[in-house]
């Protein structure tokens, strides 16, 4: 049920002119094919709108539980997941990822050469824990196309979604490459947090998508994530578009189908979900790790270790935009820091975006994107299918007239 957005302090015509920007500038002029936003204060849902097509070939619409790929806005689920066990003493975020990756104690960095005839030298300190989880492993994605290492991971096919031999596999394969960089000195998007779904399953001793269902998904009531979509839930599952040579939104033929179980679960984009599902994971963000109260509250984190992730790991406090080595689109904000499997704002005038400090978010491959801000007690999922999500500025447009929203601001 949507409460009236005045009642907790926004403006409605304001939120209803965000639905008129969207319909107008992306969903008429053929630029996105849906979308479906979603936003909640202190717990109420105060605006959701759905537009366009979930399939432009059939012509069905997007609606309130259309299932979609939200590919990166799996990494803080991950991330959750693997802050579960800190919690429960298995695994520190000091620890070397030798003591858990013994086949990894030879990892080097990349100094020249090409695939199979790299030159390398000693790291100058080991992978750390911590390292996965604010992407500073040295670690890469193929698709950066910026070194010979990404072109190594390309040829190799190493990510989770092109693996046929199941994680084990995934693992033994990126143990045989040498590292961008010395773990903790710079920040690079990477298949890190593939890494520590891996880690959570041996850690748990459970295969890492079970432990998501029966510690994450199942308490939360979120019915409609997971790493494939069923057959019972298919007609609900939408399509993702990429853009035609002449520029008209086509079917996305590359890729994982989503339609059958995977050997390799990818924890760092590997999910499907839809807004209703993924609010409630962001409700239980905002409210300290915690869904639900009295005798039926369901806790994943306690408040500090919440408060810890949501902090700037990043060497010296510095900017993504100072210390990232990649062109990754979220790493050109000033201002902005990283924490342990997400986004922050550190400096509010430095990201030229209306928000609030601390506030911290998140987005996939397809243009999806979530943000909470702890400050406004406001949560914000958007859903579309669009590939790349660097084509377009959408979210942050959205997060400017999102924020513009609040006539009741608490800071």
């Amino acid at each position: 049920m949507t409460a009236k957005p005045e009642s907790l302090g926004m403006c409605s015509q304001r939120l209803a002119r965000i639905d008129r920007f969207i319909a107008d500038k992306y969903i008429a002029s053929g630029k996105l094919p849906c979308a479906q936003l979603l936003i909640a204060r202190e717990g109420q849902v105060v605006h959701q709108s759905v537009l366009g097509q979930a399939s432009l070939e059939t012509g069905a619409p997007m609606t309130e539980d259309s299932i979609v790929r939200i590919y990166s806005m799996t990494k803080p689920i991950t991330s959750v997941a693997f802050m579960m066990l800190v919690e429960e003493g298995l695994v520190a975020l000091d620890d070397p990822v030798t003591r858990m990756i013994p086949e990894w104690r030879d990892l080097a960095v990349y100094v020249s050469g090409l695939p199979g005839a790299f030159q390398t030298r000693p790291t100058d300190s080991p992978m750390r824990m911590i390292d996965l989880l604010r992407h500073t492993s040295g670690l890469t994605y193929g698709f950066q196309n910026r070194t010979n290492v990404d072109a190594a991971y390309r040829k190799g096919r190493f990510e989770p979604s092109e693996q046929t031999g199941g994680l084990d596999d995934f693992i033994a394969a990126l143990g045989k490459m040498p590292l961008e960089f010395s773990p903790g000195s710079a920040w690079n998007y990477s298949v890190a947090t593939d890494v520590l779904g891996y880690l959570v399953g041996k850690i748990s001793g459970m295969p890492f998508q079970d432990f998501l269902q029966q510690r994450i998904f199942g308490p939360l009531g979120m019915v409609d994530t997971a790493f494939h979509v069923t057959d019972d839930k298919a007609a609900r599952f939408a399509q993702c578009y990429v853009n035609s040579p002449e520029g008209r939104l086509t079917p996305q033929v590359v890729g994982p189908s989503y339609r059958e179980p995977p050997s390799a679960p990818s924890g760092g984009g590997g999910l499907v979900s839809t807004a209703a599902d993924y609010m409630r994971f962001c409700e239980a963000l905002r409210l300290g790790g915690v869904s639900g109260t009295g005798p039926h509250a369901v806790r994943l984190l306690g408040p500090k270790t919440l408060a810890l992730m949501r902090s700037n790991h990043l060497p010296g406090g510095r900017d993504l935009a100072d210390l990232s080595v990649s062109m990754f689109s979220e790493a050109t904000y000033r201002g902005v820091g990283f924490g342990l499997g997400f986004a922050m704002t550190t400096d509010v005038a430095r990201t030229g975006i209306a928000g609030s400090l601390g506030e911290y978010w998140w987005g996939g491959a397809a243009s999806t994107a979530f943000w909470i801000d702890p400050v406004e007690d406001l949560c914000v999922v958007f859903l579309t299918q669009f590939r790349p999500s660097s084509l377009y500025p959408i979210r942050r447009e959205l997060r400017t007239m999102v924020s513009a929203a609040v006539l009741d601001a608490k800071a």
